[in-house]
């Protein structure tokens, strides 16, 4: 189906010539599932682009040859490539937020591709649209044949680009990063969907990732790429028990697993002393409860939960998308007023105070996050030095000297080298922009720190060393987390409580071994069944949702 002979792709630059992908051999037969699996700058997503010829302002093809079905793509024209490409070849992009157009309907971005390849004319568009919906699993197809993105959650934004990339019935289908950010139950039935239809149409996937497991489980043959080059290659399992190569062996090693701690994460890493949580109680959420307006009437985002941390703890919030879990932390972290019930803080409430005027209150400084999208939440104009002293000139009568000193004695403990201090955000890497609001959040010296995802985008071994400084700086310098994830493997390894939310309500709640181990809800086994780790469940009898 598709062969890549000794390619290499470059890019010119302000510095010259970078050289992104380097002599790469792939053989793609048909029906059959390729992952492509390696960390950020690998060269994964440059190889998936060469195929398409969709690469950047700036890159080409410097040499060897792409042949699909015995066409040269290297050297077809833009022509037969527009024919190829959504027909017979097509794309599921990381982003699906970016990938839809945000002011069409979904159905009409379904039509666009199906008139554009002669599939539908404009008497049958819409319904064979509507059938492309149908096909992914999307509940009320005809309803949100009229929904704009926005109105979409992650996962059924994720499901409409997976309906235009297959709306063609295409042969070959490359899914880049498809279940990034999503939570477990939407990963897995996000794959299970790309899967049957694979089986289904005998359509090849190149599937790119950098979740081990999840390459390991969906995929037929593995190809490791480091720097551009393919390092390593094999069947799942011999690659990910027998790893030859060193980098494919540190990948492996940094894959949080059920009986890893978390030193095991990195190479030498050192073992964390059990941290010191008093008995005393720090936060304390009560009978609290949040309603939105929506179109068809109020949404009940929260409906009275309740739950303790005491201080030095760590508690994971976990759930499904929609849950609750964001809510529940915009409110602690004071972002969002409740409609009812009350959140203590060392004893006293801060519900009291409206969100507005909690900038003002003295335990403002008490109570600080680390945002989910490490990216988003910085602001794309100041260095990181400015990132970091903003919190100090805002809210402490620091002087610009001392602001200085302690943004440098910041960094210094989150591990950001010094010279990196005056880049601006898309001058750094995924995990030192990580480091940057794990720095912003502990510049006011917080007792408790709430930590929105902030793993969840990040290579394996990025999310790794980040988690690793996690567990340090609780260790040292006392701190409090509440920790808001869907990756139950991560909760379990920086966790001593676990709260399990589902559509505003606590399931399951209590120490993450025992949760974790032998949940008794069934949501939670669902949770953990597809956390791709159930085996190491004490009752692993099939639960269906």
């Amino acid at each position: 189906m598709l062969e890549i002979r000794d390619l290499h792709v470059t890019f010119e630059t302000r510095n010259g010539a970078v050289d992104a992908v380097r002599g790469v051999d792939l053989d793609l037969a048909k029906g059959e599932t390729l992952g492509l699996v390696g960390e950020s700058g690998s060269g994964k997503s440059v190889t998936a682009f060469s195929i398409l010829r969709i690469l950047d302002s700036g890159g080409q093809i410097a040499s060897g040859t792409l042949t699909y079905d015995g066409i040269d793509l290297s050297q077809a024209n833009e022509a037969a490539l527009n024919d190829l490409r959504g027909r017979e070849i097509s794309m599921i992009f990381q982003n699906p937020r970016a990938a839809l157009n945000p002011i069409r309907k979904i159905g009409h971005q379904i039509e666009d591709v199906l008139r554009r390849h002669a599939r539908a004319t404009r008497y049958d568009a819409r319904q064979k649209a509507i059938a492309a919906l149908q096909e992914v699993k999307i509940h009320d197809a005809e309803a949100r044949y009229h929904a704009y993105p926005f109105e979409l959650s992650g996962g059924m934004c994720q499901r409409v680009v997976i309906a235009i990339a297959l709306a063609c019935q295409p042969r070959l289908l490359i899914a880049d990063e498809p279940t990034t950010g999503l939570d477990v139950t939407t990963q897995k039935s996000v794959m299970d969907l790309v899967r049957q239809l694979s089986i289904a149409r005998k359509m090849s996937v190149i599937l790119i990732t950098h979740d081990l497991g999840l390459a390991g489980e969906y995929c037929d043959q593995l190809v490791v790429m480091k720097d551009g080059q393919l390092v390593e290659q094999g069947a799942p399992a011999t690659l990910t028990q027998t790893p030859q190569h060193s980098y494919t062996r540190r990948l492996v090693a940094a894959t949080p697993l059920p009986g890893k701690a978390i030193h095991d994460l990195i190479e030498d890493g050192t073992p964390h002393d059990t941290p010191q949580i008093s008995q005393e109680t720090g936060l304390s959420v009560r009978n609290l409860e949040m309603t939105f307006a929506g179109k068809n009437g109020p949404v009940h985002a929260l409906k009275g939960i309740s739950f303790d941390l005491k201080w030095g703890g760590a508690l994971g919030l976990v759930g499904e998308s929609g849950s609750g879990k964001s809510t529940a932390s915009s409110i602690i972290a004071r972002l969002l007023d409740p409609t009812g019930g009350e959140v203590l803080f060392d004893g006293a409430s801060i519900t009291a105070t409206p969100a507005r005027a909690f900038v003002k209150d003295p335990r403002r400084s008490a109570i600080q996050m680390v945002f989910q999208d490490a990216t988003d939440s910085l602001n794309p104009r100041h260095s990181a030095r400015q990132a970091i002293a903003e919190p100090l000139k805002r809210l402490t009568k620091l002087g610009r000297s001392d602001r200085m000193a302690r943004v440098f004695e910041l960094a210094e403990k989150v591990g950001l080298p010094a010279p990196l201090l005056d880049r601006l955000p898309h001058q750094l890497s995924g995990g030192q922009k990580a480091r940057v609001g794990i720095a912003r959040a502990l510049a006011l010296e917080p007792k408790l720190l709430i930590l929105d995802e902030p793993t969840a985008a990040l290579d394996v071994s990025i999310q790794a060393r980040v988690l690793n400084l996690l567990a340090d700086l609780r260790e040292s310098m006392g701190l409090t987390y509440l920790f808001v994830s869907h990756d139950l493997a991560v909760v379990k390894l920086l966790c001593d409580e676990v709260v399990v939310l589902r559509q505003g309500q606590i399931e399951e709640a209590g120490p993450a071994e025992d949760v974790l181990r032998s949940p008794k809800a069934d949501y939670t086994k669902a949770l953990l069944r597809g956390a791709r780790w159930a085996s190491l469940m004490d009752d692993v009898t099939p639960v269906t949702f």
